[in-house]
């Protein structure tokens, strides 16, 4: 199945038989919360779910956007009206980053058919409700490990021996600004990978035949084991899923950065244009 879905499809699903369950996960990292622009117009029958206490545990030395507990992500997906057999569409403000993080959580979780509305939002052109619907409360039971995690020591020695993108914007990458985390760099071995790389100016992903000769380009030819990690855990997510699209397994690093420099004595950094 493919993991996006356009808005022309989903408004077809949505007067189908059997709707999907509908996730805003509108977030913007050091921004206002999503909610209050939830309550202001989202799509109609879709339930808010916040990224920081229901898609990550609280912030600490596994990084700012660790794991959450598992049995909270089980309920909040329930309340959401999550049920295993029936498909669930995820959308963000367009950015891509947090819807993709539902549809990572959900997957690794267990559940089968998860797609991420491609462009967020702004690619919807129906109408918008401000009501907050009363949907019947799901049957979903996370059943963690479908997708591939690391861990730091796994990151580390997947640089090494396949490949490692670096989801985030290439002057962090080289360590010429950190505007978060207390240490400027990049996991030795990893390779540049911008995910505002993998969209159009729309914000929606580039086609799948473009984004595999993307990432060929960047090692992941099929001959190597592939894994993703950004700042927190979130945009790699989106990377993820552009991987996904294109075809090519990877496993995310969770705890991402903000993990691998929370550690002291801290672990080995890199810097400058070259994996190191």
């Amino acid at each position: 199945m493919n993991a996006i879905i356009t808005a022309e499809e989903l408004a077809d699903a949505l007067a189908g038989d059997r709707p999907p369950v509908l996730l805003d996960v509108r977030y913007q990292m050091g921004g206002p919360p999503g909610r209050p622009a939830y309550e202001a117009g989202h799509l109609p029958g879709a339930v808010y779910v916040d990224l920081e206490s229901e898609l990550a545990g609280p912030p600490g030395p596994k990084g700012r956007h660790p794991l959450p507990d598992i049995a909270a992500f089980g309920a909040a997906m329930r309340r959401a009206g999550v049920e295993p057999g029936r498909g669930v569409v995820v959308y963000d403000g367009g950015q891509g980053w947090a819807a993709s993080r539902a549809w990572w959580m959900l997957r690794w979780a267990g559940h089968e058919d998860v797609r991420v509305l491609d462009g967020g939002l702004p690619a919807w052109t129906g109408a918008l409700s401000t009501e907050v619907p009363a949907v019947p409360e799901g049957t979903f039971e996370p059943r963690p490990g479908a997708l591939p995690v690391l861990d730091a020591d796994g990151a580390a020695a997947l640089a090494r021996r396949g490949l490692l993108l670096d989801a985030r914007a290439g002057e962090r990458y080289r360590g010429e600004v950190e505007p978060i985390d207390p240490v400027a760099g990049h996991i030795p071995g990893a390779v540049s990978a911008p995910t505002m790389e993998n969209v159009r100016p729309d914000g929606r992903l580039l086609p799948a035949a473009e984004l595999a000769s993307r990432f060929a380009a960047l090692g992941a030819d099929g001959t190597k084991e592939v894994g993703v990690y950004c700042g927190s855990g979130v945009s790699a997510a989106q990377q993820l899923l552009a991987l996904a699209v294109a075809g090519i397994p990877a496993a995310l690093y969770v705890g991402s950065w903000s993990e691998w420099v929370a550690r002291s004595p801290a672990r080995p950094v890199a810097t400058g244009p070259q994996p190191g």
